[in-house]
C-alpha cells in the first residue's frame, strides 16, 4: 500500500491499496489507470471505477472534473508498467526473469525450469497458474497485464524466490502487456502457424514472438532451438548472447540420440564436448527438446549438470500426458495439445506405443483463430482412429458453428469422426467406446478448471471428467 503522493509528484495524500485497469474489478482504495486496449478505451469507464470506489484515476486525456484526484500522463499504456513497478518497489529488479515463448511447449519448458532449479527459489507463472513452494494459484491469462504481473513478482519475492520462469505469449506482446519489461533469459521452443486471428499473418506472429529477444538485457542470454524452421529469423532479433539446443551438431547443447519407452525417455546430450545420458519421466520427442531447452537455460545461469540431473526424476507437468489409470484395460490420457503441430506430435508419439485404436476428444476455442479449425480437423482424422469434436471455451460463438468449421475440409473425405457438442458427454462417449488396449486422448484443456461459455464461466476439468467416466463405466 502506498499514498498517491509517493507514486506521483502531487499534493494528494490519498492511500492506494492496489492498481486496476478493469473498472469492474475496482474496489475501494484502488487506483484506476485508463489504458487503451485493441477494442476498448478505459477512459470510457471512469465513472464506473469511481462508483466502485476508486481513490484516484490516471488518464492521458482531459476527462473533466471528478470527485477523486486525477493524474494526467502522456501515455497510460506506457505508464502502467512503470506505475506498477513503483507501487511494488521494483520487483522486476530483484528477480532473474526467464521468459519462455513458442507455439508449443511454453508450459512444459517453464515448469521444467522451475523443477530443475527448485520451487523454493523459482516461481512459475503461465497456463497452469502461478506457483512456488508457498502457494499455487490460478490466473486469468497465460501472460497477464502489468497490474497483475508486477503483483505476482512481488508475491514471489515475499515467498523467498529470486527467479521466475514465465510464459511469454505472442498475444501478450501484441497487446503491449510486456512493454518496458526486460528479461534476463529468453527461451523459444518452436514456431508454427497459430493465433492468426490476432496477428493477421504468420510474419506478424513471428514478429511478436521476437519481441522477447529484443527485450532481453544486453548482458542476458537468448536460448534458441537450432532445429526450428525460423531459427535464423529469431536470431536476427537477438542483441545479447545466444546459446542453442537441438540435434544440429553446431548446437551448444546437442541432442545426440534418444529412445522413447512407454514409461520413460532416455537420451544423450553433448555439452562442452562431454556426453551425458539423461533418463526422463517425460515422454515424447517434443519433451526431449523442452527438457534440453530447460537444461541449457539453467546451465547458462551457472548451474551444473551434477546439480540439475538429480531433479529430473521429479518432473511432472500438470495437464501434459496426464494418464488416468484406475486399473481399466484401456488407456486414457489428458493433454493440453491444441495446435496442429502439437496434436500431430502427440498422436505420432502415441502410435509408437503398444496400443490398438486411438480415440480423440477435441474442440477449438471460440473467438480465437478460426483459420486453424479445419486444419485441426484434418490433423486429427488423419492421425487418429476416431475423433469426437466438441465444445472448448466457445465464448460468444455457437459451438455447433465451431464444430462445423472443424469438419469443413473432411466432410466428404472422412467418416471416422462425429460431433458431440456437450464436452461432458463427448468424454463419456469416448471412454465407453474404448476397447482393450485402446487409447482415449482428451485434448485441448489439460488440467484447466473452467469452460468459458456465452454468458458465464463454469467449473470443468477434463481429468476429473475422465476419472468419473471411467468409474461409471467400470462400476467403481
Amino acid at each position: 500500500m502506498k499514498k498517491l503522493n509517493q507514486l506521483y509528484d502531487c499534493d494528494y495524500d490519498v492511500e492506494i491499496k492496489n492498481i486496476k485497469i478493469n473498472s469492474k474489478n475496482v474496489e475501494p482504495g484502488d487506483l484506476f489507470i485508463c489504458t487503451k486496449g485493441v477494442t476498448a478505451d478505459r477512459h470510457d469507464f471512469i465513472d464506473m471505477a469511481i462508483l466502485n470506489g476508486a481513490s484516484a484515476i490516471v488518464v492521458s486525456k482531459d476527462v473533466g472534473e471528478k470527485n477523486v484526484p486525477i493524474i494526467k500522463v502522456e501515455d497510460t499504456n506506457k505508464e502502467l508498467p512503470r506505475l506498477c513497478a513503483r507501487f511494488y518497489d521494483h520487483p522486476e529488479d530483484k528477480l532473474k526473469i526467464i521468459g519462455i515463448t513458442g507455439t508449443d511447449g511454453k508450459t512444459s519448458t517453464a515448469t521444467i525450469i522451475q523443477t530443475l532449479i527448485g520451487n523454493e527459489t523459482c516461481g512459475y507463472t503461465g497456463t497452469n497458474g502461478r506457483s512456488c513452494s508457498k502457494f499455487n494459484k490460478e490466473i486469468d491469462n497465460t501472460t497477464p497485464d502489468a497490474d497483475k504481473l508486477y503483483g505476482y513478482f512481488h508475491d514471489f519475492i515475499e515467498a523467498g524466490c529470486n527467479t521466475v520462469a514465465m510464459e511469454a505469449s505472442s498475444e501478450a506482446f501484441f497487446r503491449g502487456r510486456l512493454q518496458e519489461l526486460k528479461f534476463d533469459y529468453s527461451v523459444i521452443t518452436n514456431i508454427t502457424s497459430e493465433h492468426l486471428n490476432i496477428h493477421g499473418s504468420l510474419e506478424n506472429y513471428i514478429e511478436s514472438k521476437c519481441k522477447l529477444f529484443e527485450q532481453t538485457k544486453s548482458d542476458g542470454v537468448c536460448i534458441l532451438n537450432r532445429d526450428d524452421e525460423y531459427y535464423e529469423t529469431v536470431l536476427k532479433h537477438c542483441n545479447s548472447k545466444v546459446l542453442t539446443y537441438g540435434v544440429n551438431e553446431d548446437s551448444d547443447l546437442q541432442i545426440v540420440e534418444y529412445n522413447i519407452y512407454p514409461n520413460k525417455t532416455i537420451f544423450k546430450i553433448k555439452y562442452n564436448n562431454e556426453l551425458t545420458e539423461i533418463t526422463s519421466p517425460l515422454l515424447g520427442d517434443f519433451n526431449v527438446y523442452n527438457l534440453s531447452a530447460a537444461l541449457l537455460t539453467c546451465l547458462s545461469m551457472g548451474f551444473s549438470l551434477e546439480e540439475l540431473i538429480p531433479n529430473i526424476p521429479n518432473l511432472k507437468i500438470s495437464g501434459r500426458l496426464d494418464m488416468v489409470d484406475l486399473g481399466q484395460k484401456y488407456y486414457v490420457m489428458v493433454d493440453y495439445a491444441h495446435t496442429p503441430n502439437g496434436i500431430t506430435k502427440l498422436l505420432n508419439f502415441v502410435h509408437t506405443l503398444d496400443i490398438n485404436k486411438s480415440i480423440v476428444v477435441i474442440g477449438q476455442a471460440g473467438e480465437r483463430d478460426y483459420l486453424k479449425r479445419p486444419i485441426v480437423g484434418e490433423v486429427v482424422v488423419n492421425n487418429a482412429s476416431h475423433a469426437i469434436f466438441t465444445y472448448e471455451d466457445p465464448r460468444s460463438e455457437d459451438p455447433k458453428d465451431i464444430c462445423e468449421d472443424i469438419i469443413a475440409n473432411i466432410k466428404d473425405t472422412h467418416n471416422n469422426y462425429e460431433i458431440v457438442i456437450d464436452r461432458h458427454e463427448a468424454i463419456k462417449k469416448a471412454i465407453n467406446m474404448a476397447e482393450v488396449n485402446d487409447m482415449v486422448l482428451i485434448l485441448g484443456k489439460g488440467n484447466e478448471t473452467y469452460e468459458k461459455l456465452k454468458n458465464e464461466v463454469i467449473y470443468f476439468n477434463d481429468i476429473e471428467e475422465a476419472i468419473n467416466a471411467v468409474k461409471e463405466r467400470e462400476g467403481l
